[in-house]
């Protein structure tokens, strides 16, 4: 994540101040530390570490700071646009999802199955653009939901540097309680557990990975980011139906579509509101393509030319000879 911010910053020539999250200081530490030894000049990179009440909302209020480009949440987002106001400083913002992963009953289900538990497992579902969304064709719902509950089940816990590790602990205590809460949140709504459900017993932040039936979009654990291994399952029956569906966001960041109808999915993709769209694959990344999302899941463009905008201004000089 902070690669995502240094590259640019210091390719267009500008000297940058990296705030990390408080709760994972240590490897943007270390990176000020290689970024020392490689002999960047002191000053050009200077890596802050502190709390974002304190830390955040200075650099985001100063008067001095030109640009800030920011990974987190729409919640804190907003208040980053709100401390900008002061000097009117450039402002680029990676915020939340709740990313639609569209399975249509002509996908190869073995690879959509894989797929769609990878899209909201991988990193324990602490990924902004996690496909939290499960729309699938209802001929081939139940088949999907079975592969993907059996998925989970099978994921192993552990300390994240033990191999045997599929899936580590949360981030932290506070993001265990705020999973957690919308679990029995989506328990009290109608939703049912097809795996998991629960809280892990023991020492460390773990959560079961989990697959929600029962759902509406109504419900809380659709309509807002719980940033875990949650997943809510919802069946469709027809193209306009999913679409009114996946659209039904105030987020849109990332999408999937899995099918083997190449022109179906590009007319879905087209119709989709998000940043990212993954035919027939998820969490492709490549420095080549941009990166950002629609509506409250941000401004702006990581990665790919467009992330060049962000840390230049055009000037138009013009002279009599």
């Amino acid at each position: 994540m902070a690669a995502w911010k240094l590259a640019p910053a210091l390719a267009t020539g500008c000297t940058v101040i990296l705030k990390p999250a408080e709760q994972t200081p240590l490897s943007a530490l270390r990176l000020g530390e290689l970024i020392t030894e490689a002999g960047f000049p002191d000053g050009v990179v200077n890596v802050v570490p502190g709390f974002g009440e304190t830390a955040g909302a200075a650099l985001a209020a100063h008067d001095l700071v030109d640009k800030i480009a920011f990974t987190g949440s729409t919640e804190v987002g907003k208040l980053i646009v709100h401390a900008a106001t002061g000097n009117l400083k450039k402002v680029s913002l990676e915020l939340g999802g709740k990313s639609p992963n569209v399975v249509f009953k002509d996908a190869d289900l073995d690879i959509a199955i894989g797929g769609a538990a990878s899209a909201i497992f991988f990193n324990h579902g602490q990924c902004c653009c996690a496909g939290s969304r499960l729309y699938v064709e209802r001929p081939v719902f139940d088949q999907v939901i079975e592969g993907v509950a059996a998925k989970a089940a099978k994921i192993k816990f552990g300390a994240g540097l033990d191999p045997k590790t599929h899936m580590g602990p949360l981030v932290s205590e506070e993001q265990l309680q705020r999973v957690c809460n919308y679990l029995e949140i989506g328990m009290a709504e109608g939703a049912k557990a097809a795996s998991g459900g629960h809280k892990i017993d023991g020492k460390g932040y773990f959560v079961e990975p989990t697959v929600l039936v029962n759902t509406t979009e109504s419900m809380k654990v659709v309509k807002e980011e719980i940033f875990g291994p949650v997943v809510t399952a919802i069946p469709f029956d027809n193209p306009e139906e999913l679409l009114n569906r996946a659209n039904d966001s105030i987020y849109g960041l990332a999408a999937g579509i899995w099918t083997h109808d190449i022109t179906k999915a590009h007319r879905t993709a087209a119709m989709l509101r998000a940043g990212t769209v993954w035919i027939n694959c998820y969490n492709i990344f490549d420095a080549a393509l941009p990166f950002g999302g629609y509506k409250q899941s941000g401004w702006g463009r990581e990665m790919g030319k467009d992330v060049l905008n962000l840390y230049t201004q055009t000037k138009a000089v013009c002279a009599r000879i």
